[in-house]
């Protein structure tokens, strides 16, 4: 199949497929007389593999680690089991960055909503200053 035909049997754009082909994750099984990249349905399992892979959060290192090991006779479980923990680690302090951004972008919301009573908003103000969500100083620089 063509590259085109790869992406969307993938339901990934093309340009997906090429850039894992830059990084090493895929390569194309041949080249078609007009010099078209032609892959296999080994191809698509293997983007598949690569798509889901990203979607739970690994990084593209962890994918070509995977892959190490799916391309082995035996994936070491613990290894695989080392990269999922990682990956946890990170999602979760990922998550807690989140979390405390909601908090802050709330907290500045509810003080726009109600300065803007008085018609005027100083969040833009506030910022510049430096100040945090809930501080009335302004923060120190370093």
């Amino acid at each position: 199949m063509t590259i085109g035909a790869l992406a969307d049997s993938a339901g990934v754009p093309t340009s997906t497929v090429r850039f894992y082909e830059r990084r090493g994750l895929l390569s194309p099984d041949g080249r078609s007389d007009g010099n078209y990249r032609l892959y296999s349905e080994a191809s698509l399992e293997r983007l598949r593999f690569i798509v889901a892979a990203k979607e739970v959060g690994f990084a593209l290192a962890d994918v070509q680690t995977l892959l190490e090991f799916a391309d082995g006779v035996q994936a070491p479980c613990n290894k695989v089991q080392a990269l999922i923990e990682h990956r946890l680690e990170r999602g979760r302090i990922q998550m807690e960055r989140l979390q405390e951004i909601d908090r802050r972008l709330t907290w500045w919301l509810r003080a726009c909503k109600r300065a803007q009573k008085t018609g005027r908003c100083d969040v833009v103000e506030r910022l510049r200053k430096g100040q945090r969500p809930g501080s009335k100083k302004t923060r120190k620089r370093p």
